[in-house]
């Protein structure tokens, strides 16, 4: 063998060397160096996935007789954050490459409507889309979250038989199985005023219930400006309905209370807050039944993440 050759082999094998060593190091710097790290590269991807959750309040607030709004119906108000919604969602799907497409959105209530036309809309509204989506999907999506909900309003405000909304039997019966799933990022929209109350979940522990009406509001003298203390120092709020709801995200929108309680707005805010806070929900936000125009861009920036 040569010395040329000997040379040349050597030059090889230290160049393999090198780059060897440069591979080692940047998979060092890639892999997590603790579970925190492994955590927030779980995260990152799994932030790429929705799974997007609407829960309606079909309640007696909707009609817009009992509490009509010159300016824009409350229903109304309801059809546009939902489109907002819908809107959001699907930028986000267009802004991902097809392959990469593992995302869903549905509607719910809790009690479901007497009213079968009513379930069957909300069937039609669960939606996903995967690898094998094409753009008529997208637009046939498009077309159903832009006239069906509609037609669920209308078909709730025509049969007038209005049973209220049962929010916290569904954060403890249903929103781990239905609205929480592993490798997504979970956000649940809830369209309601702030009240809670059904018959079926109707009771208290304490100080602290699983409703909120205008009528405890006052008995609890949560009517004047010291609102604040006397919630603290005597710990009324709503009961736990669940724990450990890290991996979800709850956005509620539609907060409108009976007029005459300047305070009463702020009492349901801090009712609902504490309640999310207490069984962990992993962010939270809670908005007035504001015009959409107002809301549209803050619906659409978190769906973004932006």
């Amino acid at each position: 063998m040569s010395l040329y050759y000997k040379i040349s082999i050597m030059k090889k094998i230290y160049y393999l060397l090198i780059i060897s060593f440069f591979l080692i190091q940047c998979k060092k710097n890639v892999e997590p160096k603790t579970e925190q790290d492994t955590k927030t590269i779980d995260s990152i991807a799994n932030s790429k996935n929705l799974n997007i959750s609407i829960l309606i309040d079909l309640s007696d607030r909707i009609d817009p007789q009992k509490y009509p709004n010159q300016s824009m119906e409350y229903y109304q108000r309801d059809l546009e954050y939902i489109k907002a919604i819908k809107t959001g969602f699907i930028d986000h799907v267009k802004s991902k490459k097809v392959i990469q497409l593992n995302d869903q959105m549905q509607i719910f209530f809790n009690p479901e409507p007497s009213e079968p036309e009513i379930n069957d809309f909300a069937k039609q509204l669960k939606v996903s889309f995967d690898k094998n989506t094409s753009k008529e999907n997208i637009k046939l999506v498009d077309e159903k979250y832009t006239s069906l909900p509609d037609r669920i309003y209308q078909s709730a405000i025509q049969d007038r038989q209005y049973v209220g909304s049962d929010i916290w039997g569904f954060f403890k019966n249903k929103v781990k199985d239905y609205c929480i799933k592993d490798k997504y990022r979970n956000i649940l929209f809830i369209l309601t005023d702030g009240y809670m109350f059904h018959k079926d979940s109707k009771f208290s522990e304490g100080s602290k219930t699983s409703y909120l009406t205008p009528e405890l509001v006052k008995s609890l003298q949560l009517n004047t400006s010291d609102f604040k203390t006397r919630i603290q120092d005597q710990g009324f709020g709503f009961i736990k309905a669940n724990d450990n709801l890290n991996d979800l995200e709850v956005v509620i929108l539609g907060i409108n209370p009976e007029k005459g309680n300047p305070f009463e707005g702020d009492v349901i805010k801090i009712y609902l807050e504490n309640w999310l806070k207490n069984m962990n929900v992993k962010k939270y936000q809670v908005k007035d039944a504001d015009l959409p125009s107002n809301l549209e861009p803050i619906i659409k920036s978190i769906i973004l993440n932006k």
